[in-house]
C-alpha cells in the first residue's frame, strides 16, 4: 500500500496539489509543502486516537459511512476544478479536524502556515481540504482490506505513515498540548521540515 508521500505523487497526489493551488491561488511548490505538512500530522492524530478502543471505534465509524467510502478521489477534479471549494467538502473538512485535533487545530494549521509560508487562512483551508482526502483514501483501503478493528487500523495508519510514524505522533502531541506557545509552534514547524525527509524526496519528485 502507497505510503503518503507515494500517495500525494501519484496522479491523485497531483490532481490534489493542482487544483487545491488553483483554488488558494498560491504556487503548486508552496501547496505541495503544506499537504506535505498536513497530511502526515492528520494521519499522525488519528493514529494517537486509535490508539484507544473508543478512538478506534469512531473513525471505523467514520470511514465506514458512505461519505468517507473514497468516492472524492474520483471527483477531485470537479470538486477543485470550480469557481471555489465545495462547501460540503470544507464542512465535511472541518468537521474531521475538530474531532481528531480536539479542538487544537489552529495550533496544527499555525506549524503548516509557518513551515510553508502560506498565510493562516490558506494553511487552515489546506487541512480541511486534505482531512477529507485523507479520511476518503482510508475509507477505500479499509473497504478493500477488510480492517474491521483497532489493530488493523493501526497497522493502516502505520503503514500510510512509514517510518515518519513515531516522528508525526511525537509533533502532534506537542501542538496538541501547546496553549499558544508560539515558540512550540516554531519548533514543530523547524522539525517538520528538518526531519521530514519524505517532503524532500516529494518535492524533488514534482519539481525537477
Amino acid at each position: 500500500m502507497a505510503g503518503i508521500f507515494d500517495l500525494l505523487n501519484s496522479d491523485i497526489g497531483k490532481t490534489l496539489i493542482n487544483g487545491a493551488s488553483q483554488q488558494l491561488g498560491k504556487d503548486q511548490k508552496t501547496t505541495t509543502t503544506a499537504l506535505g505538512a498536513a497530511l502526515p500530522l492528520i494521519l499522525g492524530a488519528m493514529k494517537n486516537n486509535a490508539k484507544t478502543p473508543e478512538g478506534a471505534s469512531g473513525i471505523l465509524n467514520a470511514l465506514n459511512s458512505d461519505k468517507h467510502s473514497g468516492g472524492i478521489l474520483d471527483s477531485l477534479g470537479s470538486i477543485l476544478g470550480g469557481g471555489g471549494i465545495d462547501d460540503d467538502v470544507l464542512q465535511d473538512g472541518a468537521g474531521i479536524l475538530g474531532h481528531v485535533f480536539g479542538g487544537k487545530e489552529q495550533n496544527v494549521a499555525q506549524a503548516v502556515s509557518k513551515s510553508s509560508g502560506l498565510d493562516l487562512g490558506s494553511a487552515m483551508s489546506v487541512l480541511k481540504v486534505a482531512a477529507p482526502f485523507v479520511m476518503g483514501y482510508l475509507g477505500k483501503q479499509t473497504r478493500q482490506q477488510g480492517v474491521a478493528d483497532q489493530n488493523g487500523l493501526g497497522s493502516l495508519l502505520g503503514n500510510m505513515l512509514g517510518d515518519e510514524s513515531d516522528h508525526q505522533q511525537s509533533l502532534v502531541n506537542r501542538l496538541l498540548d501547546a496553549d499558544g506557545d508560539g515558540s512550540i509552534i516554531d519548533d514543530v514547524a523547524g522539525m517538520i521540515l528538518g526531519k521530514s525527509g519524505g517532503l524532500g524526496s516529494l518535492l524533488g519528485g514534482l519539481f525537477k
